[in-house]
């Protein structure tokens, strides 16, 4: 199942050329589904259980400024 939308959406690589892989991008369509299916569920639960649809927003957007990308802090791994 795909989520709406999910086929229009373009991933980038850091130069911001689209990512073209076609396992790549099959991997990034399941996860986007996969997550935008938790997110739902949880925000219903939180709605249900009586929180306030924009603090569950506000809650959810405070976790997504909380990521951390694998290549920032540090030096980059690079295999020779």
């Amino acid at each position: 199942m795909t989520a709406p939308g999910a086929q229009a959406f373009l991933w980038v690589d850091h130069e911001g050329n689209p990512v073209s892989c076609t396992e790549k991008v099959q991997i990034l369509r399941e996860n986007d589904a996969e997550l935008r299916q938790a997110l739902q569920d949880a925000f219903d639960d939180g709605v249900l259980m009586g929180v306030a649809p924009d603090a569950m927003l506000r809650t959810f957007q405070a976790m997504l400024s909380d990521l951390k990308s694998p290549f920032q802090g540090g030096a980059q791994e690079t295999s020779s």
